[in-house]
């Protein structure tokens, strides 16, 4: 059904292929900035990725400002604040993030505070707070599943609250998101299953949620395919260049429809946890995909019903009755939740990812003031969503 009004905006250009690194400086120059701060995690310094990005400014006129390498997994508002002084101290004019989902949104905190020119990030929670353009913003993505390179959103923990804070705005988009294969090859196979289930369902639920719209449909179908051929690849052949370059692919091509169209029930429960019990959003999303999608299935089944052919191939879909393929979505996301725990033991359950049982309750009251849950297309209450996490939990 065509929706009676919808809007579609996604202003970032996508450099994409083997050393795209290689034409950063370029792109600083056209942003009108020389003198970044890089922001990235030990592990990307550790995997030598932090290396490529040097390298390709050895002749360039830009200068590197200065690199913040430190950002935890689970960044915060206090690390924000770290960054955003390292940024004035060095006299820096631009940020480059070189990481997964936290490094970005961390980067996108940082030029909020850097832009706003404030130490407040509390200031510009929620939606379209922000009223001007940023500083010039470029992001190298590490793993392939957040899409945050491509999207107008961060969510950023603050310890104090115990919660996961939203930002939203069309300012928090990066200028240019830069695709290369060589930067996502040392993800171990677990990230690179718990991101590739990430891209997952972002694709699934910006394709059945409230808000879902022509153009964002055409993005999570071709992300839902671009899953289906290449993430096994991805966790069990590491190097396989092909494999890396389409997962990223899916994860910006879901990133883009999501940031759109938004998301529903799954994020919702997957921030409170991840706020909650620290769980990692993409295994969060993954534990809870198929159990939301159950939930949602008496309102979009025939909207699972179409998903069935990226999900599972054209063979399958033509040999399932129509009215049996909604049910067999569901069964295909299953079969991939089972199949990553059997490849690398990406945790199936609450339980296997560690959440203590008397959380269950907590994490309720969080994901109730999610903004995810208000374009979910079943309605969720208390009850609701305790029953999802009872359900989830082993």
């Amino acid at each position: 059904m065509m929706p009676s009004y919808y809007e579609f905006f996604c202003p970032v250009k996508i450099l994409c292929g083997r050393q795209a690194v290689d034409n950063i400086p370029f792109e600083l120059a056209q942003l009108q900035a020389g003198r970044p701060l890089i922001v990235t995690d030990p592990g990307v310094v550790r995997a030598g990725l932090l290396d490529m990005v040097v390298q390709a400014f050895s002749e360039a006129e830009a200068v590197i400002g200065g690199v913040f390498q430190d950002t935890p997994q689970d960044s915060s508002n206090v690390i924000v604040g770290q960054v955003a002084r390292l940024y004035r101290e060095n006299g820096c004019d631009a940020l480059i993030a070189v990481g997964g989902g936290s490094v970005i949104d961390t980067s996108k905190g940082v030029n909020i505070l850097v832009s706003e020119s404030s130490d407040d990030l509390m200031e510009f929670m929620g939606a379209n707070i922000l009223k001007r353009p940023l500083k010039p913003f470029i992001v190298v993505p590490t793993t392939a599943g957040t899409g945050s390179e491509v999207t107008s959103a961060a969510v950023i923990a603050n310890p104090d609250r115990n919660v996961k804070m939203s930002f939203v705005s069309p300012f928090l988009f990066p200028n240019v998101a830069v695709l290369d294969p060589r930067m996502t090859m040392t993800m171990p196979p677990r990230i690179t299953a718990a991101t590739g289930m990430d891209a997952l369902t972002h694709a699934i639920e910006a394709y059945t949620c409230l808000q879902k719209n022509p153009v964002s449909d055409a993005y999570a179908v071709a992300a839902v395919a671009l899953v289906r051929e290449y993430l096994i690849t991805a966790v069990t052949q590491g190097r396989n260049e092909e494999a890396r370059l389409a997962m990223a692919n899916a994860a910006l091509l879901a990133g883009m429809a999501f940031t759109n169209s938004l998301v529903g029930v799954v994020h919702g429960l997957a921030h409170a946890v991840g706020g909650v019990a620290h769980v990692p959003h993409g295994v969060a999303n993954s534990i809870f995909l198929p159990f939301g999608m159950e939930y949602n299935l008496g309102q979009v089944a025939d909207l699972y019903a179409e998903l069935l052919l990226p999900l599972a191939g054209p063979e399958v879909f033509a040999q399932t009755a129509p009215a049996d393929r909604a049910g067999k979505a569901v069964t295909v996301v299953k079969d991939v939740k089972q199949k990553m725990y059997e490849i690398c033991g990406l945790p199936r359950t609450l339980k296997e990812a560690g959440v203590p049982k008397d959380k269950l309750e907590e994490i309720t009251r969080t994901a109730l003031g999610d903004g995810s849950l208000i374009m979910n297309p079943e309605a969720v209450d208390h009850n609701d969503a305790l029953r999802l996490l009872q359900a989830a939990y082993e």
